[in-house]
């Protein structure tokens, strides 16, 4: 377990040990300007160092409402399932079989309520804490993009910092930002890296600066913590990416002058469209972004308030309150639950509210991107990886002084995929009910409303989100109107339906090997992949077929309320054949001619504002605020 009666540290002690290997780091920077980053004492209740005001009562009664009318969709949803269970009395199993129901049918509710809530948000023009957005100025202090990379292609990173710089560039703001790539590749990449980074650099007057670390301590947020040491002290604001993101020099120029504008907010996270999707699988992911993002973003901001999540990209953070709050601790124990702290970005979100700081979630007007895994074998490695770090935190729950809102958020990060093997023991139920019980627990299919209830949850939050795009003209036409939409739509639906059984075997398995101690390990993404050959495939899906099998023996064998089970069956029996076929480009950019999963940013497509910002005349909000302005 964590302990959580460990001493604070403060960072001069692993600035001492940083100091011995920068000796052998590559790479040209800046002067250092020092900046101490304390690892946080997670026993004890910290002083609180932002501005922020505590969030209105209002906000407290729109969770309450969502929390409460999930568990109350659940208990109902549940109740009917485990009715005929209660006919010879009731036991343990059952009343397991029942929690079981209710954590499941609550999750499936909270989903579809936040969309609802989105959609109320967009239907009535009031996006919080968005106000409309101000007019364009250039922010009065300086920011750091920070690009940490881990073997990545070497030339679409440098391509994306070169037209990045370019756009900060033509905005006017080369002199309030500066670049930093923050290479954790292994040594035989510094050759290529360096190269491609003293052609940019040459070839901008935005400043441009590459380090590779000799030692890759702590991963990600330890390349983070060594800069922060190292040259923190020089900025006000780090905007930190992920390789595959690509942020518009207005987009970086709205998120600075809002914290220019709101000193008691310690980060912004804005919400990032997918771009240059070339598989089938891609292309569906760009697709539900655009369409389905919206909705889904803005309930999150409706109930979030000041107390959102990191993302861990494609964000603004306050420098000096990420350097006191957010140092992380090892955890004691060995991987996977101990050691550092992965998934770091929920839990340096948490670490920051803890301190005082508000972290709000905005949708930018433009120019905030990343890219998707291109495949669902990739999309699974990563989803891995996640799953360790979102079990990891459940040891977190505890740590004093946390706003109750963190601690939710990193509830629901471990239940989502703690779900994945809830919906699987509903199946082995399912499959060995004969023998479990003397009455036979109903399915969905046995009670005609509440089948319908649960397409309407499942659904639901992509009709909203249909709907809602009904309503915007200008989201109509990036998505090229509402007819393709709908029939892009059309293919989605029965895509997803055929793609979540395999997701959550995937996660399944996921959880059973991290509870068993397999830790996950760090391996560089793969960014572009055309097609999985089919015998790959089956090998690296034989446990789904596998899995698959028995469930179509009870579904031939006529057993129980196997019925409504029979397209988790197809879906785990053809899982080979989906991967290797959505993995492809060429089906990929057969739909997209023909208009299914197109999107504007199919096309590239980045905003560029056609005036340059005005230097900031108005003086610095001087009083906390809970609003961003953007």
């Amino acid at each position: 377990m964590l302990n959580l009666s460990a001493t604070r540290t403060v960072s001069q002690a692993a600035r001492t040990n940083d100091i011995l290997h920068y000796q052998a780091d590559i790479g040209d920077l800046p002067s250092e300007t020092p900046i101490d980053m304390l690892e946080q004492c997670l026993g004890e209740q910290p002083e609180q160092l932002g501005q922020v005001m505590t969030s209105p009562s209002s906000m407290t009664e729109r969770r309450l409402l969502l929390i409460l009318s999930s568990l109350a969709i659940g208990l109902l949803s549940a109740s009917e399932l485990a009715r005929p269970l209660r006919q010879d009395g009731t036991s343990l199993l059952d009343g397991a079989l029942f929690l079981l129901y209710l954590s499941l049918f609550c999750w499936v509710a909270f989903g579809f309520l936040n969309a609802l809530a989105g959609f109320c948000v967009l239907a009535g023009r009031r996006m919080m804490p968005l106000v409309p957005a101000m007019e364009l100025r250039l922010p009065r202090k300086r920011t750091a993009v920070l690009i940490p990379i881990y073997n990545e292609h070497v030339d679409q990173i440098f391509a994306r910092v070169a037209k990045m710089t370019a756009m900060v560039d033509d905005i006017g703001a080369a002199k309030l930002f500066d670049f930093f790539v923050l290479s954790d590749s292994a040594a035989k990449m510094l050759p290529r890296e360096y190269a491609a980074y003293r052609r940019v650099k040459s070839q901008t007057p935005v400043p441009v600066y590459y380090r590779r670390r000799s030692q890759n301590i702590a991963r990600k947020p330890g390349n983070i913590a060594e800069w922060l040491r190292r040259f923190g002290g020089g900025y006000d604001y780090m905007i930190v990416l992920d390789a595959d993101s690509l942020m518009s020099g207005s987009a970086m120029v709205r998120l600075a002058s809002a914290m220019d504008r709101a000193p008691g907010v310690g980060l912004i996270q804005s919400i990032p469209t997918v771009i240059n999707a070339q598989t089938l699988f891609a292309r569906w992911q760009q697709f539900c972004a655009a369409a389905y993002g919206p909705v889904a973003a803005a309930g999150m901001a409706w109930w979030s308030g000041s107390e959102a999540t990191f993302w861990g990209h494609n964000a603004i953070i306050r420098v000096r309150a990420f350097a006191e709050s957010c140092g992380l601790p090892k955890l004691s124990g060995r991987e996977p639950f101990g050691g550092h702290v992965m998934s770091h970005d929920i839990v340096e979100a948490a670490l920051l509210r803890r301190r005082g700081w508000a972290v709000h979630m905005v949708t930018l007007p433009e120019g905030s991107h990343e890219e998707f895994p291109p495949t669902l074998t990739d999309f699974a490695i990563r989803d891995r990886r996640w799953c360790q770090g979102n079990l990891q935190h459940i040891r977190l729950l505890g740590v004093a002084g946390l706003h109750w809102v963190s601690r939710l958020q990193m509830l629901m990060g471990a239940s989502s995929y703690i779900a994945s093997p809830l919906w699987m023991m509903l199946m082995l139920v399912t499959l060995l009910q004969p023998l479990l019980f003397a009455a036979t627990p109903a399915g969905p299919t046995d009670s005609p409303w509440l089948l319908g209830l649960t397409v309407a949850l499942l659904i639901g939050p992509k009709l909203l989100s249909l709907l809602w795009l009904a309503m915007d003209q200008d989201r109509q036409r990036e998505l090229g109107g509402l007819g393709r939409v709908a029939r892009t739509m059309a293919v989605e639906i029965p895509l997803s339906v055929l793609v979540a059984p395999i997701t959550m075997l995937a996660q399944t398995i996921a959880v059973a090997s991290i509870m068993y101690g397999q830790p996950s390990g760090w391996s560089p993404q793969r960014r572009a992949v055309d097609g999985i050959p089919l015998g790959n495939a089956l090998n690296d899906y034989r446990w789904h077929i596998a899995t698959a099998l028995p469930f179509l023996a009870g579904a031939l064998m006529g057993t129980g309320g196997m019925a409504w089970l029979l397209p988790v069956v197809v879906s785990l029996l053809l899982a080979p054949f989906i991967v290797s076929i959505t993995s492809r480009c060429d089906i990929g950019e057969w739909l997209a001619r023909r208009g299914i999963f197109r999107t504007a940013e199919d096309e590239g497509f980045i905003p560029m504002v056609k005036d340059r910002p005005q230097p900031e005349t108005r003086p610095l909000t001087s009083g906390p605020s809970t609003h961003v302005l953007v």
